[in-house]
């Protein structure tokens, strides 16, 4: 269940591709929003669209593992899976029970900055589902016994999605490496040691701590109006007392002196990769035109045929069969800028480990020409006219509508910042562009990555029966 939301994706890039080439791209097609809050604060937003009875409803908190008290890495994401046990109305699974059959579809997820729950369902059952998520915003019913079964759960969640896979580890490891002091060097799932010692008090806490109206957001979009939703709002959601939270406290990241590589070598990995992320500034952080900037940078840089990584890595050197570049703003934080390549496939472990090697030395001398010549008016004229394609599919979707709004509200940003992207990426300039990326490409920075195969090596012969078990203390330990 744990995993943030992306706003880019292969769809949207092939949308994107498909309205440069059918149709002229408007910037002004701004969906209906209202917006207003509850008398126990919490913030209620409404997104009409009557194409098809149905609805999407979601409750943000925002509350994600970068808020988790220290040494207790991973109970934000463990809380969200307790949410679906029993409330003091509803009995264990009776809340997916009710979701199911009346139609439905529901999950959550864990990031960072937030943890939201959502369900998809005919417009006619949406009092339904604010009844049962009022329910259990409050009053959720744990026992001591469910503490050691879920945490199995996390605890199962994380090998499989984790520690079977060399990409995700090296992830982890990017993260660790680019975040010294602040949490988001934690994974959302947590730390193993952390999570097996989770227990009952403390989820409790932290329940207690971030679960009330004053500290979420509610989002309907679909075929309703909002004074509809307002009067569902007040009669379900509103009735509960909204208490104090603590305003969002972290440790921030001391300015980086140094650039930082990671190299996992794993007899696992299939498809090596190299990458490199960068630290930025996050929508909110960020300045007039900064983010639009590293948005369009992205775009010109690593998204499609036509762009500087692609031509330079794919067409021209033959040496990737993928490039591509990505900017993540969407945090209450941090943000992160990316370059991400997956070399042409064959070759033993020395031949790819080169093949990386070359690619990083493309992509140095790439980004060292766009630092110094910059950027050709038809590239940020192509970038934008992308770019605003895909807020267009973005808007179609009523369900990436309310995860996008979700996801802005919840880390510092407003209804109007959201509903003016596109105004404001229409307005990026050239100037914009290399100054985002003066201020951002920097060596220090970064922290790169290498994922590699590793040759699997024969086993050694037995010893005999009477040799000394020299490594003794050694293989006991490998072995525990």
């Amino acid at each position: 269940m744990a995993g943030p939301f992306k706003r880019q994706g292969v769809l949207r890039a092939w949308f994107a591709a498909l309205c440069l080439t059918f149709a002229p791209v408007a910037a002004d097609a701004a969906p209906e929003v209202a917006s207003f809050t509850l008398k126990n604060g919490m913030q209620v937003v409404v997104i009409p669209d009557h194409r098809a009875p149905i609805v999407t409803h979601m409750v943000w908190y925002k509350v994600g593992s970068a808020d988790e008290p220290r040494g207790k890495s991973g109970i934000a994401h463990f809380l969200e899976h307790l949410m679906f046990k029993r409330t003091r109305n509803l009995a264990d699974g009776e809340f997916s029970k009710i979701v199911a059959e009346n139609g439905g579809q529901h999950n959550a997820f864990t990031s960072w900055d937030v943890t939201a729950y959502y369900q998809d369902v005919a417009v006619d059952r949406l009092p339904l589902m604010m009844q049962i998520e009022a329910d259990r915003m409050v009053n959720l019913r744990l026992k001591p016994e469910d503490i050691a079964s879920e945490r199995d759960v996390i605890i199962e969640e994380r090998r499989l999605r984790i520690e079977n896979n060399p990409g995700a580890l090296l992830g982890e490891q990017m993260m660790a490496a680019m975040f010294l002091a602040h949490p988001y060097g934690i994974p959302i799932i947590g730390w193993l040691p952390e999570m097996q010692a989770l227990d009952y008090r403390s989820t409790l806490d932290f329940y207690a701590a971030h679960y009330t109206p004053s500290n979420a957001i509610l989002i309907v979009a679909g075929a309703v109006e909002p004074d509809e939703v307002r009067r569902l709002a007040e009669r379900t959601y509103g009735k509960i007392r909204g208490r104090k939270v603590e305003p969002r406290v972290r440790q921030q990241e001391p300015v980086p002196v140094a650039a930082r590589r990671v190299v996992l070598e794993d007899t696992r990995v299939r498809q090596p990769a190299w990458q490199r992320a960068y630290l930025a500034p996050s929508y909110r952080q960020a300045g007039e035109g900064t983010a639009e900037g590293l948005a369009v940078l992205a775009e010109l840089l690593g998204s499609g045929t036509t762009s500087r990584l692609y031509k330079r890595l794919v067409i021209e050197g033959k040496m990737a069969a993928q490039a591509v570049a990505w900017y993540d703003g969407m945090a209450y934080d941090y943000g992160r800028f990316g370059i991400y390549v997956s070399p042409i496939p064959g070759g033993d472990a020395d031949a790819v480990r080169a093949r990386l090697e070359g690619i990083e030395r493309e992509i140095d001398l790439l980004l060292a020409d766009l630092l110094e010549h910059g950027i050709t008016t038809e590239e940020l004229e192509r970038a934008k006219r992308r770019l605003l394609a895909s807020e267009i599919y973005d808007r179609d979707s009523i369900s990436a509508l309310a995860r996008i709004f979700g996801f802005a509200l919840a880390t510092g940003q407003t209804v109007e910042d959201v509903l003016s992207w596109p105004d404001r990426i229409a307005k990026v300039t050239a100037e914009h562009v290399m100054d985002a990326a003066r201020a951002v490409i920097n060596p220090p920075q970064s922290v790169t990555g290498l994922l590699l195969p590793k040759a699997e090596k024969a086993a050694p012969d037995a010893p005999a029966a009477d040799a000394p078990a020299a490594d003794a203390d050694a293989q006991g330990e490998a072995a525990r």
